[in-house]
């Protein structure tokens, strides 16, 4: 028979498959999952991101997300490694909760939040969800789509 946590660890896709919000979820999910080190490199993201007052903001929002499923969640949390390409099952269950909450999808995003955290906690998480969903929606506006290096023409012939 397997341990329960190896059910929330069971690789059920990759982070390439999930959106970009849905991505920076897990991934902050990870970092903050490091401890000290971790934690530092994703305040210092969401402060070259988003300015030193809404990045301090988001983090904080990561930490209290973070800290309320840590103690009250429903078992523990099961990640991958910082750099894993897999994407485990709670860490799906997780980022499709940010994504859902970032789209204003509240009862998905409480749903799932009820899947992580006793009862009691989910509307908590999932208003946290959505807290940071949106950090990352910001986030991920802010990054400029890659280019070919071509300039416009100077000057239209037609």
């Amino acid at each position: 028979m397997s341990e329960p946590t190896s059910r929330g660890g069971a690789a059920v896709g990759r982070l390439s498959d999930l959106n970009p919000i849905e991505a920076g979820a897990v991934m902050y999910l990870r970092l903050w999952g490091d401890g000290v080190q971790g934690r530092a490199d994703a305040a210092s993201d969401f402060e070259i991101a988003l300015g030193m007052e809404c990045g301090r903001a988001a983090m904080m929002t990561l930490d209290h997300l973070c800290s309320l499923c840590a103690h009250h969640g429903r078992r523990p949390l099961v990640r991958h490694g910082r750099s894993c390409s897999c994407l485990g099952a709670d860490e799906n269950c997780f980022a499709q909760m940010i994504g859902a909450a970032s789209e204003g999808a509240r009862e998905d995003a409480m749903m799932m939040a009820s899947l992580i955290v006793r009862p009691d906690f989910a509307p908590a998480l999932a208003s946290l969800s959505e807290e940071l969903g949106l950090a990352l929606r910001r986030m991920a506006a802010s990054v400029p789509l890659p280019t070919t290096g071509h300039q416009p023409p100077a000057a239209v012939l037609h």
